[in-house]
């Protein structure tokens, strides 16, 4: 039995008459929809069913006249329409954005399309001479994916060791001074540890297997200032020239061709200069940070185990040239870094002239400068010296540096070693052993009896351990960087004369106190 509400609530919906209907149907009052023809229930159910269409669209009517609420409901249906569309939009947007992130990322750890100003124009270029390559017995390494592999690194780290800024909050060198003999600093750049392993990569894959000129002595195995010094024996005249910032000469684009010629092609040779060539820095303090502001462009840093090799592939043409000259003279041309030695026999004194004004031309010519102040023309009445060696009769120490060793052994071995010093080592008993090793290799018979006066006292005092540090960083060298000299040792051999010795690992000073900006700009 329906409720008074229930009633109520289907004559609103129809009408009395319906819900009348549809109860007398219920109870058995009246027949089923289509028992009966001509059924006078089909006239109120029409009836019920215009007024509910009436209803409706009277309803329909009222809404539309009111055409605020019209507009209200537009402008939600719009809102409601943009919103979505915005949501649809932006996630699009941000599955794009993360597709070329994602993209980038896989190019960056493929590819190296830029690497700085004015040193990315070749990056695209992978053309490489197989030929060259092949004749030299170098690594083939077409592009920067087979570099870093052999390597041994990522292409990513590779990028972060070459890229170039002009400006930067980071650097890859450690840069000091060290005192020269003839007075004046040696600027020294020694690369980090990442940078170092790098170039020593080069050096020993690449650099090392590039047949250099027979007059080249500087930096190559089996060759030294002995050997160097050894052609001028006995000369009537030794003439001594001395190349003026020679390092420093020898730019990024010099160096970018140095790999050119030997084969690779433009994007590993870029990639390749940039490892092995810095800036002039200069440090300046703005807010707190230490920036490193590029002073001019990118040259060849004294202090890189790659540089040496580099100066000898570079001057080739250059050793060439002046070997040449020197044969049509009647002299004998070695050169050791930036040292040039010219001897002659006797009546090749004449020409000294005219092998200088040689010499000026294919210098100037190859791109270099003559330290003017260091030329010297040595003559057989005077001492005659190469690279710090006597070569007036025979290869010799000069006398004057050996006395003063044999006094500082004869106080080390009457008052022990406390408060000596030889050369610029810290560690007076690896000094003098190294200096009697050096004597030895000059002048083995006088070496001899020097080398057993240093043993009997390395024997007496014992031999320091160095510290745990260096012995480790010792043992994780390669077998082969164990045979290079120590970097920044290289290019001043004759101080190793006079007493004045580099250390092997030399100790950088204190930083100098950094620019202020103020100053700087």
């Amino acid at each position: 039995m329906p409720t008074r509400q229930e009633l109520y609530d289907r004559i609103r919906e129809s009408s009395r008459d319906e819900v009348i209907l549809e109860e007398m149907i219920r109870l058995g009052f009246w027949p089923r929809e289509g028992e009966q023809p001509s059924d006078p229930a089909d006239e109120i159910r029409r009836r019920g069913e215009l007024q509910r269409q009436l209803r409706a669209l009277t309803t329909e009517n009222k809404r539309l006249q009111n055409v605020d609420a019209l507009r209200k409901a537009a402008r939600k249906r719009r809102m409601e329409e943009s919103r979505r569309k915005q949501k649809e939009t932006k996630e699009r947007r941000l599955h794009q954005r993360e597709e070329r992130a994602a993209a980038w990322k896989r190019r960056k750890e493929a590819e190296i399309l830029y690497l700085g100003q004015q040193v990315s124009g070749g990056l695209n270029q992978q053309q490489l001479d197989e030929q060259k390559l092949q004749k030299r017995d170098l690594p083939n390494l077409g592009d920067v994916n087979q570099l870093a592999a052999a390597m041994g690194i990522t292409v990513g780290e590779l990028r972060f060791l070459a890229f170039f800024r002009r400006t930067s909050t980071t650097t890859h060198y450690r840069r000091f001074a060290i005192p020269k003999k003839t007075g004046g600093l040696r600027n020294i750049s020694a690369p980090m540890p990442r940078l170092k392993r790098a170039q020593e990569w080069i050096l020993f894959n690449i650099l090392e297997k590039v047949e250099l000129h027979q007059a080249a002595h500087g930096f190559r195995r089996g060759r030294s200032i002995v050997t160097n010094a050894r052609p001028h024996v006995s000369a009537d005249v030794v003439i001594n020239v001395d190349l003026e910032n020679f390092f420093p000469t020898i730019t990024h684009k010099r160096i970018r061709g140095v790999f050119r010629s030997l084969g690779y092609s433009e994007q590993v040779a870029t990639i390749l200069a940039l490892i092995c060539s810095e800036p002039e820095i200069t440090e300046v303090e703005l807010d707190g940070r230490t920036y490193y502001v590029a002073q001019r462009d990118r040259y060849l840093p004294q202090g890189a185990p790659s540089s040496p090799s580099i100066t000898n592939i570079i001057c080739r043409g250059f050793d060439a040239r002046l070997a040449r000259a020197a044969d049509e003279l009647g002299f004998t041309y070695t050169r050791y870094a930036d040292d040039l030695t010219f001897s002659g026999a006797a009546g090749s004194g004449a020409n000294v002239g005219r092998m200088l004004r040689r010499v000026e031309f294919v210098v100037a010519k190859e791109g270099f400068r003559i330290n003017a102040d260091k030329t010297r023309v040595l003559r057989s009445g005077r001492r005659q010296e190469v690279t710090g060696l006597v070569v007036n009769d025979r290869l010799g120490v000069p006398r004057k540096t050996l006395r003063r060793f044999r006094a500082t052994l004869h106080q080390i071995e009457h008052d022990g070693p406390a408060g000596k010093r030889w050369g610029n080592s810290a560690n007076i008993l690896e000094s003098i052993e190294g200096f009697a090793n050096f004597v030895a290799m000059v002048d083995p018979d006088k070496g001899a009896v020097l080398q057993d006066r240093v043993a009997a006292i390395i024997k007496k005092y014992g031999r320091p351990q160095p510290p745990l540090e260096q012995r480790q960083r010792w043992q994780a060298r390669p077998a082969e960087s164990q045979l290079q000299p120590a970097p920044g040792t290289e290019s001043a051999p004759p101080s190793a004369v006079d007493g004045s010795l580099p250390p092997s690992s030399p100790t950088p000073p204190p930083l100098p106190k950094k620019k202020p900006w103020w100053k700087f700009w």
